[in-house]
C-alpha cells in the first residue's frame, strides 16, 4: 500500500503559485458563484467558536470553521479554519486574521494539502466585491469610498482596480487617522492612484460611486443615508450600517441568503429579523445574476446594496487552483502522514 503523502504550502509557496494574482482570483470567484447558483457546491453553515457573545468578538475575536465541497470540474472538498483576533496587531504585532486551508482527495477523501489560508482568505474576499462590482457598479464609476484601513480594504481596492477601469479617486477613512494616512500612502504607491484620507464617514462616502465598509465594528457607523444615486455599496465587515441608510435602495443582492440570515450580522439580516425586509424584497444572489437569471445594474441611477457573507467554499475554490499550480511546478514540502494504515 502506498504511503499517504500530503503537500505543505507556506505563505511564500502560495505566493509562488499565483496567490497574489487578483485577475485569476476574480475568475475563480466568478466561476464559484456560477457553480453555487447551479447547486454544485456543498457548504454547511460555518461554525463560529467564540468566548462570549457576538459583541465580544470586537475584543476577544473568534475562530470560524468552514467545510465545503466545490463541484463541477473543480471537484474538491476541503476546509477553512480561520482565527480573527482584533487585538493581534496592537498586542502581538500579528495580523488580525490567520488561517489554514486543508484539501482532500475527492475519491479517497484523504488529505492532500495543507496550506496557508490567510492570504487566500484576504484575496478571495476582495475578489467577491470585485465580482459584485463587475455586475452591479456603474461602468463609469470614478470615486471609491472605503471605510476601514486594514488589510481587507487593500484587497477590496485591488479587486475594484481590476474591474473598474475609470477609477480616478479613492478616499479611505478609519477612526485611526495615522493608520488611514499610512494606508493611503502605501496603496497610492502600489496602484498609482489618487488616494486621500477622509475626515469623517460622511465625507468619505457621500460622493462615492462605490463604497466598501470592511471594519470590525459590531454597531453601525453609518447612521444616515449618505449614499448618492447610482452607488454600489459592498458591506463586507458586518453590522456597519443602520437600516435607514439603505432602506430606500433600489436593489439588494447577496451571495447566499440563507447564510446571510444564519450569521445575522449584516444590516439586511437585522432588517429581516425586525420585519423591515422580506425575502421577496431581495433582488437576486450574485450567482443568479452571473447566470443571467436576473439582471444586474440596469441604469446609472440605481442604488445597489451587496451583502456577501463570505463562504469557506470560496477559499477551497481558490486553494484548488493553488494546489494544482504547486503540483505542476513541484512547489511546497511533501511529507508522509503515514506509511500504511495503523492496524488496531
Amino acid at each position: 500500500m502506498p504511503p499517504l503523502i500530503v503537500r505543505l504550502l507556506s505563505q511564500e509557496d502560495v505566493i509562488q503559485c499565483d496567490g497574489l494574482n487578483m485577475q485569476k482570483t476574480l475568475i475563480d470567484i466568478e466561476k464559484f458563484f456560477s457553480l453555487e447558483d447551479r447547486g454544485e457546491v456543498v457548504f454547511p453553515s460555518k461554525t463560529v467558536l467564540r468566548w462570549g457573545d457576538i459583541q465580544s468578538e470586537e475584543i476577544k475575536g473568534r475562530i470560524n470553521c468552514m467545510p465545503a465541497y466545490v463541484g463541477g470540474d473543480i471537484n474538491t472538498p476541503g476546509i477553512k479554519w480561520i482565527g480573527s483576533a482584533p487585538q493581534n496587531p496592537l498586542r502581538y504585532s500579528l495580523p488580525r486574521a490567520s488561517a489554514i486551508t486543508i484539501l482532500n482527495d475527492p475519491d479517497t477523501l484523504t488529505p492532500v494539502a495543507i496550506m496557508d489560508g490567510t492570504l487566500i482568505s484576504a484575496m478571495r474576499t476582495g475578489a467577491v466585491t470585485g465580482v459584485g462590482a463587475k455586475y452591479l457598479a456603474r461602468e463609469n464609476a470614478e470615486i471609491v469610498g472605503l471605510i476601514g484601513a486594514g488589510v481587507q480594504n487593500q484587497t477590496q481596492l485591488l479587486a475594484l482596480y481590476e474591474v473598474l477601469k475609470g477609477i480616478k479617486r479613492v478616499i479611505i477613512y478609519d477612526k485611526d487617522y495615522q493608520k488611514s494616512s499610512a494606508w493611503a500612502e502605501k496603496m497610492s504607491q502600489k496602484l498609482k492612484l489618487n488616494i486621500g484620507v477622509g475626515e469623517s464617514v460622511q465625507e468619505t462616502i457621500e460622493n462615492a460611486d462605490v463604497v466598501v465598509t470592511a471594519t470590525t465594528s459590531t454597531s453601525p457607523i453609518i447612521k444616515k443615508d449618505y449614499f448618492k444615486d447610482g452607488v454600489f455599496y459592498s458591506q463586507v465587515g458586518g453590522y456597519e450600517c443602520e437600516a435607514e441608510a439603505i432602506s430606500h435602495f433600489d436593489k439588494y443582492v447577496v451571495d447566499n441568503w440563507e447564510e446571510v440570515l444564519h450569521r445575522d450580522i449584516f444590516t439586511i439580516a437585522h432588517m429581516f429579523r425586525e420585519g423591515k425586509f422580506q425575502k421577496k424584497d431581495l433582488h437576486s444572489t450574485i450567482g443568479g445574476i452571473i447566470n443571467k437569471k436576473k439582471p444586474g445594474r440596469e441604469n446609472d441611477k440605481e442604488r445597489i446594496s451587496f451583502s456577501p457573507i463570505g463562504m469557506g467554499a470560496e477559499d477551497v475554490m481558490v486553494a484548488s487552483r493553488i494546489y494544482n499550480e504547486a503540483i505542476k511546478n513541484n512547489i511546497g514540502i511533501k511529507f508522509t502522514l503515514w506509511q500504511e494504515p495503523f492496524s488496531w
